[in-house]
């Protein structure tokens, strides 16, 4: 919160990290803004009423669903801020019990995921197509949720499981071939990375790209930065805040929290690009149309 009682209340939905645990606990506040928190558990719960209702001012909100929502037009701005990224190479298992399965015998095998435009689910298909040569497309794509923009709709070779299904029963059981997860990936015997020595796998594709996949970044909705752009940027500043407290413990690691940007225009080509060739995006995105939403109101100090 801040210290100015006259500060406008902007409510924001943030997953506790280490980074933003300062802004949680009040230890760093702006003058120019009372944060009013709600602590969505889990975070993604928050992202459907952010892009379609705006349930909040600002939000954490998953890359492809920020993407997908721009496109569709909904009013919301991107602040260059990543509060979220890991490297995906071991988010798609299998079931080891059931006999090897490699990579390279995917196609026409059932895959799991949340929702088709999951942001794990779109890393780990561009991983598999470009650096494996899998053919998405022949992948029999099962989802367990919809998307979080009502508007979207998969393309045909994505299947939703039926009713009452999940997706981890279904991967013991030899339904699924082989299922991607994110957070919610199990620590259970018999389910394997399908991609052998994953973190080998992931340096080299950071030796490559130069920076680690994006999952989630932060979003304010338009009336907020029309109505109060002074704390907009408070919170675009207090986010950057609590990236710099944790400087010293990441030193030496690569980037996880990409601010700026200049820093954020190399990835969010590649991203867009990855969501266009996926059919995730309804038209055509540029990074210079979603940085003008901010770029007045944040300024050189967001380069």
């Amino acid at each position: 919160m801040s210290t100015n009682p006259n500060a406008p209340k902007v409510t924001i939905a943030l997953k506790r990290y280490p980074h933003t645990q300062p802004l949680l606990d009040g230890e760093f506040t702006d003058p120019a803004v009372n944060l009013v928190f709600d602590e969505v558990e889990p975070i993604h719960r928050a992202f459907a009423p952010m892009a379609r209702e705006q349930a909040f001012d600002v939000s954490e909100l998953a890359i492809v669903t920020y993407l997908q929502a721009k496109a569709y037009g909904k009013p919301l701005v991107l602040l260059p801020a990543v509060v979220a990224a890991r490297f995906q190479q071991g988010c798609i298992i299998y079931n080891a019990r059931r006999g090897k399965l490699d990579v390279s015998q995917l196609a026409g095998k059932k895959i799991g995921v949340r929702a088709y435009s999951q942001t794990t689910g779109m890393w780990v298909r561009a991983i598999l197509g470009q650096t494996y040569g899998v053919p998405l497309e022949q992948i029999d794509w099962v989802t367990f949720e919809g998307a979080h923009l009502e508007e979207y709709s998969s393309p045909s070779f994505v299947r939703a499981a039926a009713p009452g299904q999940q997706m981890l029963p279904m991967l013991r059981a030899g339904e699924l071939d082989a299922a991607i997860l994110g957070n919610d990936l199990p620590d259970e015997a018999g389910l394997e990375p399908l991609i052998e020595n994953a973190a080998a796998a992931d340096r080299e594709w950071y030796a490559q790209h130069h920076y680690v996949p994006i999952n989630h970044v932060v979003v304010a909705t338009e009336a907020l930065l029309r109505s109060q752009p002074q704390a907009v940027r408070a919170v675009y500043d207090l986010l950057k805040r609590g990236k710099a407290a944790v400087a010293e413990q990441n030193a030496g690691k690569p980037d996880k929290l990409l601010f700026g940007y200049d820093a954020l225009r190399g990835p969010l080509e590649e991203t867009i690009a990855q969501c266009e060739a996926q059919q995730l995006l309804p038209r055509k995105l540029t990074v210079d149309e979603i940085f003008a939403d901010t770029l007045d109101i944040l300024g050189e100090a967001a380069r």
